[in-house]
Formats: structure tokens, C-alpha cells, sequence
């Protein structure tokens, strides 16, 4: 080691000289000690102070630029180096460096670059700031046919992809082509892994999105999915899996989407589709979740009904009943939700069996599933017979009272109490409306009605309103307990609350006096005083609503 700092101290001379055999000899050096130990040498180097040299010496004419962007990457595989090495003004000409022709020097450069920035999102975001971007996807394109090259340039764009600062860069620029091609060329599974990582996190912008599709990546996906499909080596289920996956991510952005679908003609779509019958539980899940994604507007949700994709989705719930995969559950009742969003697909859904499908699922203990089982069914329920029937299901509206009350999991909770609101609101039926009092889902109901959300405190109170007008006396017990009447005081006094949150808090409120005990609450508050304040609200309809509301409640003292 001895010998190190007299290569240091000679280094410094040569650098200052830069006379050219006795630098390449001391770098020479200096490479070798790295290579024997380089945690010391690198301490060493820092202590030296020679990284401030270093910047005169990254010159593109130097034949020894090599060379010295070979000892930065190195010494910068060291945390302890990399912000002694920014400190030292290096990322600059390193960044020129990439505006080089020698293919050595450029992967040098590449190499050092990425070690300084390592695990550095700001100084990442820095290289982005200086362009090097569109330099490296220039470069791709340059280099292709050199292995280590093209490996440099995709663990650097893996790196920067995941920046959100990056995507609009890499957008403007033929990123999208030059991997497609490269991806087309690759044989070896590292390799396309390699292109995999960067495409992924590219492939969320929705501009690069539809790039890619354009490009023609798709079809490379197809095709691996049709090569590995039969194959139980490791290898060939993750790419399996990944390929389908970024299939999917595809299908993320609406252009994107729109371009595959091909008004439901595209060979894309159908072979999609051929997946959702596959013996394959990545497959039937990738099928599913695509057919969700194409599902997100309703010319192509109409379409799909039309060509029986429902009774596709409904055949492979029915393979996931008893221990069912719960990924391919949950893909499969997202894809029917979506469907079902439509005013014309309703109906069919309904007369296709969809309900019996998804009721097999009640008994899930997994949120996930849970969640799209309820939002299936509130998309479905719009007529009138749909909500009478399944409102009278007891065990459907047990199973949704349990829901109400799941903590954990406000999705599942906010949906069973929407779907409850939504089967009396739907259904207008004396025998639903004794089903959810006999099961306790009245305080739920009245719960909702201080809800944050204020479609779903309207929902709360016209379901309320309907409870009331039909079998006041039927609940009359549970609305006292659940102490409907101070929370409807609470609404009409609060200035935050909606005016359509107002106009049927008051609604509500006359429906109520039928109810002895409900209506001398309705008394003891004042009810009347905070009405009569109402009639000069900015809004017609309350002011009106807070007119006929004072008659009544005057009638009625």
C-alpha cells in the first residue's frame, strides 16, 4: 500500500503535467490496487484529495479518459465516495462524456455515472435536468449491437424510469421503438427481464403507454405468453407472468385501450379473451383483468354483453367457488361490475344469471372480493324486480348488516351500506324493508346519514324517508334507538351541510310524524324554529321544502 501513495503523489504531478505515458502507468495503477482491494484504496484516494483533479481529466481528446472514468465507477461502488465524488465537480464531464464516439469510454461513463447516482433520487434527478435522457435512448439506438453498451443504457433508463420527473422525458423521445426493437432481437431470459424492468415502470405514463402499442409491443407479449403457456420450468412462469402482467398495465391507459380493442374485431382482444377459459390461473387472471379494463366505457361494455363475454366471466367464478385462486375472483367480479355500469346491459346481466353467480362468493372472508361483490350488485339492482328479490334474500342481507360493520375495511363497509340504501331505494317493497329491520340494519342506514360523503348521506336519507312513508311502525323502535331524530337536527342546524342533504333531512322529517315517540322528539328539539329559518335559504327547493315542512310541523302541534 505503500506503493499506492507514491502513485497517488505522482498521480497528482502527472495530472498537473498530464504528460500521457506516466499518467496512463500511475492509472494503470491505480486500477490494479482498486481491483485488490477497494474499500482502502478508495479511503486512501479521498484522503488524497486527487478526485478534484480527476474533472481535468475526463476530456473527450484524452486518450486516457477511459481509463479515469473506469477508477470514479469503481471507487463510487463505495457509498462513502459518491458525495465526495459529486463535491469534486465529476458529474459534469461525465455527463459530456456520454456525447462521446468511443464506445469504451461511454460505457465507462455510463457505469460511473449510474455508481455515483446509485440509490439517489435527487442526483438522479439532477442527470435528468442535464438531459441525459434523450442522450442514453440516442445512444441505445447507436449501440444495439454491443452487449455491454445496451446493458449500461437499460439499467440506467431502469433507474431513472422510476422518477416521475423521467416519464415526460422519455415520452418525447423513440424510447418505445427502440426497446420493442431490441426486445424483438433478445433470445435469453435475463435479457428480456432486463427490458421487462424498464418497460414496466415506463408503460405507466399513459403518452408511453400508447407508444409501445404503437410500436408493437403487444405482439411480442402475445407471442411469449403462446411459448410459455404449456411450461412448468420457473423461468418461463415468471416471464409468463410478467408478460401478461405489462399486458394488462397496456390496457391502463384509455388511447391505449381503444387502439386494442379495435371495436371488439382485434386480434388482441380475441385472443384476450381466449385466456379467460385457460387452465392457467395467471392466464384466466391477466383474461379477466383485461376484460375490466376494456370494459371502461359503454360502447365496448354493450359490445362485449352482446358477444356473451358474460357468461364467460360467469363459467370461470364458477371453477373459483370451493377454494377458489382469490386474485381471479376479484379480477373476474371487476370485470362484471364494470359491465354492468351500462343502463342497457342491466337487464341481461340479470336475465343471464349474474346475481346466482355472484351470491356463491358471500361467503368470502377476503375484503377484496367482498368489495366487488357488493359494487356488482348495487351496478345491478336499478330495476325495481332485481332489488325485491335480493332484498328478501335474508341471508344476503344478514351477510350485508355483518359488512356494515367492518372497521378494517372501509370500502366493504361503505359498499354493504350503499347496497342496503340502494335495495330499498330500488325496490320500494314493504317485505325488503322488514328483512333489513329484522336483520338490524336500520342503525346502519341512520349511520350513513352523517356519512362525508354526501352521495352517500343523500342515499341514507331517501332510503330513511322510504322506510318511514312504508313501515314507519315496523321500525319505528330501532330509528328511536339509533337516535335518528338528533341527527337530523344536527343536519338541519349545520350551515356545512349540503342543500340537498337540507331538502331531505325535511322530507324525512315528515314522514316521521306518523310515529308518536319520533314525533314528540321532533317536538322537544325545536324542530320547528330551525325550519322557519330555512324558509329564506338561497335555495328554492329547501326554501319551499322548509315552507311545507313548517305547515306540517305546525299541523301536527
Amino acid at each position: 500500500m505503500d506503493n499506492l501513495s507514491d502513485t497517488l503523489k505522482k498521480l497528482k504531478i502527472t495530472a498537473v503535467d498530464q504528460t500521457e505515458d506516466s499518467l496512463e502507468g500511475c492509472l494503470d495503477c491505480l486500477l490494479q490496487a482498486l481491483a485488490q482491494n477497494n474499500t482502502e484504496t478508495s479511503e486512501k484516494m479521498q484522503g488524497s484529495g486527487i478526485l478534484q483533479l480527476f474533472a481535468s481529466l475526463l476530456t473527450p481528446q484524452s486518450p486516457c479518459t477511459a481509463k479515469v472514468a473506469n477508477i470514479i465507477a469503481e471507487v463510487a461502488k463505495n457509498e462513502f465516495m459518491r458525495i465526495p465524488c459529486v463535491d469534486a465537480g465529476l458529474i459534469s464531464p461525465l455527463v459530456q462524456l456520454l456525447n462521446s464516439k468511443d464506445q469504451e469510454v461511454l460505457l465507462q461513463t455510463g457505469r460511473a455515472l449510474g455508481n455515483i447516482c446509485y440509490d439517489s433520487h435527487s442526483l438522479q434527478a439532477q442527470l435528468i435536468n442535464m438531459g441525459v435522457i434523450p442522450t442514453l435512448v440516442k445512444l441505445l439506438g447507436i449501440h444495439c449491437h454491443n452487449a455491454a453498451l445496451t446493458e449500461m443504457c437499460l439499467v440506467a433508463f431502469g433507474n431513472l424510469a422510476e422518477l416521475e420527473s423521467s416519464k415526460e422525458q422519455f415520452a418525447s423521445t423513440n424510447i418505445a421503438e427502440e426497446l420493442v426493437k431490441l426486445f424483438k432481437k433478445q433470445i435469453e431470459h435475463d435479457k428480456r427481464e432486463m427490458i421487462f424492468e424498464v418497460l414496466a415502470p415506463l408503460a405507466e405514463n399513459d403518452a408511453i403507454k400508447l407508444q409501445l402499442v404503437e410500436a408493437g409491443l403487444v405482439e411480442c407479449l402475445l407471442e411469449i405468453v403462446q411459448q410459455k403457456v404449456d411450461s412448468d420450468k420457473e423461468d418461463d412462469i415468471a416471464e409468463l407472468k410478467t408478460a401478461s402482467d405489462l399486458m394488462v398495465l397496456l390496457l391502463l391507459g384509455d388511447e391505449s385501450m381503444q387502439k386494442l380493442f379495435e371495436g371488439g374485431k382485434g386480434n388482441v382482444f380475441q385472443r384476450v379473451l381466449s385466456w379467460i377459459p385457460s387452465n392457467n390461473h395467471q392466464l384466466q387472471l391477466a383474461g379477466a383483468l383485461a376484460i375490466a379494463n376494456f370494459a371502461r366505457n359503454d360502447g365496448n361494455c354493450i359490445h362485449m354483453v352482446e358477444n356473451g363475454i358474460v357468461e364467460r366471466l360467469m363459467d370461470l367464478l364458477d371453477r373459483h367457488v370451493e377454494n377458489g385462486n382469490v386474485t381471479v375472483q376479484h379480477a373476474a367480479l371487476s370485470a362484471l361490475r364494470n359491465l354492468a355500469i351500462p343502463v342497457v346491459n342491466k337487464a341481461k346481466m340479470l336475465s343471464a344469471g349474474v346475481t346466482g353467480a355472484v351470491l356463491k362468493f358471500l361467503k368470502s372472508e377476503m375484503p377484496p372480493v367482498q368489495f366487488k361483490l357488493l359494487g356488482t350488485l348495487r351496478m345491478l339492482i336499478d330495476a325495481q324486480e332485481a332489488a325485491e328479490q335480493l332484498g328478501k334474500n335474508v341471508k344476503l342481507v344478514e351477510r350485508l348488516v355483518e359488512w356494515c360493520e367492518a372497521k378494517d375495511h372501509a370500502g366493504v363497509m361503505g359498499e354493504s351500506n350503499r347496497l342496503l340504501s340502494a335495495l330499498i331505494r330500488h325496490s320500494k317493497s314493504k317485505d325488503v324493508i322488514k328483512t333489513i329491520v329484522q336483520s338490524g340494519g336500520i342503525k346502519h342506514l341512520v349511520t350513513m346519514a352523517t356519512s362525508e360523503h354526501v352521495i352517500m348521506q343523500n342515499e341514507a336519507l331517501v332510503a330513511l324517508a322510504l322506510i318511514a312513508a312504508l313501515e314507519l311502525g315496523t321500525a319505528e323502535k330501532d330509528l328511536e334507538s339509533a337516535k335518528l331524530v338528533q341527527i337530523l337536527h344536527r343536519l338541519l342546524t349545520d350551515e356545512k351541510s349540503a342543500p340537498e342533504i337540507k331538502y331531505n333531512s325535511m322530507v324525512l322529517t315528515c314522514a316521521l310524524m306518523g310515529s308518536e315517540p319520533l314525533h314528540k322528539e321532533v317536538q322537544d328539539l325545536a324542530f320547528l324554529d330551525v325550519v322557519s329559518k330555512l324558509r329564506s335559504h338561497e335555495n328554492k327547493s329547501v326554501a319551499q321544502q322548509a315552507s311545507l315542512t313548517e305547515q306540517r310541523l305546525t299541523v301536527e302541534s
